[in-house]
């Protein structure tokens, strides 16, 4: 069985993942999935390479725990999460968050819920190649409104 979160540093492939997902349960009836790029740009500076650091261990449990909290809140049969560190370019893939379900408004839901928690939440630390040299930014994207949206107040996920 397949692990369902993952940080890595290499690609992954979303036809493997959703296949993998699918096989799992015969009851499978819509699968939902969002996948994040590396832009060309942040905060209205150019970047030309972005730098992804996690703790080993602590990230993984984290999002674990999230991932129970999607099952428990949405009907879903499956889920997986992949995460990528180390250094990456424009256009690289970065995330992948699938859903599988029965019907397609809580695979929806429930990947929409996990990256909410991605991009708020979990414990990455990030670094970008500008024109004007290296700067850590907060990988963590703050909005309040996303995670009100699902109970959750900024710093208690």
């Amino acid at each position: 069985m397949t692990a369902r979160v993952s940080i890595q540093t290499a690609d992954f492939d979303l036809s493997a993942e959703v296949a993998s997902l699918r096989l799992q349960d015969k009851g499978v009836g819509a699968v939902c999935s969002f996948i994040g790029t590396v832009r060309d740009r942040n905060d209205g500076q150019a970047v030309s390479e972005m730098e992804l650091e996690h703790y080993p261990g602590m990230t993984e449990k984290a999002i674990e725990a999230m991932v129970d909290e999607a099952f428990k809140r949405f009907d879903i049969l499956g889920a997986r999460v992949i995460h990528r560190v180390g250094v990456l370019q424009p256009l690289d893939q970065i995330v992948l968050v699938v859903v599988s379900s029965a019907h397609r408004g809580q695979s929806f839901q429930a990947c929409e819920f996990l990256m909410d928690y991605l991009k708020t939440q979990a414990p990455f630390w990030k670094k970008e190649q500008t024109p004007e040299g290296a700067r850590w930014v907060d990988a963590r994207v703050s909005d309040d409104a996303a995670l009100a949206r699902w109970g959750i107040q900024a710093g208690n996920a």
